[in-house]
């Protein structure tokens, strides 16, 4: 069961809006961090997924535990939200 979902973003990635729409779509809320406007969690993104592209997703479990996704990845992103 998810507690919360994170997505990392910026305003030019049409990947972001792309899960941004998947997830709305599942009737599904997330927390929206846009590097553009809050650079200094670049890091954040980078030391949680290893990647400095975005989007990442963060999906994290009621246990706490947490599902990193990268990119637009529905592979991995929907079982990850189900």
């Amino acid at each position: 069961m998810v507690k919360k979902i994170t997505i990392f973003t910026s305003d030019t990635c049409g990947y972001c809006q792309m899960v941004k729409s998947y997830l709305k779509a599942k009737g599904m809320g997330y927390e929206e961090v846009n590097l553009d406007r809050d650079p200094n969690r670049r890091a954040e993104a980078h030391r949680l997924s290893g990647a400095l592209t975005v989007p990442v997703t963060v999906v994290t479990k009621v246990d706490d535990s947490q599902e990193i996704i990268v990119g637009y990845n529905l592979a991995k992103l929907a079982p990850a939200v189900n």
